[in-house]
């Protein structure tokens, strides 16, 4: 099973050394970084707006525990956003090319 994981940063450069780490370990074929986002969320009681980074992972389920160990490892929250969302349908050409480059069979 596909899916889409979801992981909100602080700032671009996290981002980055996030998605280069998911990448280099084999846990997401693809990572998009989206800059500048606006995020509005209660936090101890308090509402707070920040600017942060999201982070767009493709991946396949059997992956999730161990990005999600990764992602926590790399994060400067106390808790970070990881979510995943099953993707239901895509381009099969795209899916089998996450599943080649997961493997490692993709160059």
């Amino acid at each position: 099973m596909y899916i889409v994981v979801f992981v909100t940063v602080p700032s671009d450069n996290d981002a980055e050394e996030i998605a280069n780490e998911l990448i280099d370990s084999k846990l997401a074929a693809c990572v998009n970084i989206i800059s500048n986002i606006k995020s509005f969320f209660t936090w101890n009681g308090k509402k707070e707006v920040i600017t942060e980074s999201l982070l767009v992972v493709k991946t396949e389920k059997e992956y999730f525990k161990r990005l999600q160990d990764k992602v926590k490892q790399l994060h400067s929250y106390d808790t970070p956003e990881i979510i995943s969302m099953q993707i239901s349908e895509g381009n099969q050409g795209y899916l089998d090319w996450i599943s080649k480059t997961l493997s490692g069979s993709n160059p």
